[in-house]
């Protein structure tokens, strides 16, 4: 296995970890009361278009060569920095 296809299967693995703490976060907000579901909504709404971004750089990384590959990580791990830290903050503000 290459640098590139372990790097790929680790952003993967997060991508999946992330969207089942998203889904959590979807559950919570579906039960909690109405005054404050849709401020639950609008962050799970951008933590959905985060994943879908991160998501985006992880098919870009996917399609690049063993050559380029490395000059896409950068972007990568700003966009998995993003998606991690606006998870983090919607978890604590869901508890």
């Amino acid at each position: 296995m290459s640098l590139k296809q372990a790097y790929e299967q680790k952003l993967k693995a997060q991508l999946d970890e992330w969207k089942t703490e998203i889904d959590k976060l979807k559950a919570r907000a579906d039960k909690a009361e109405a005054d404050v579901q849709l401020e639950y909504y609008k962050q799970i709404e951008t933590l959905r278009e985060k994943q879908e971004a991160a998501h985006d750089k992880l098919r870009e990384l996917e399609n690049a060569g063993e050559d380029a590959w490395e000059d896409l990580k950068a972007g990568i791990e700003s966009a998995w920095d993003d998606l991690r830290d606006s998870i983090k903050s919607a978890t604590s503000r869901f508890k």
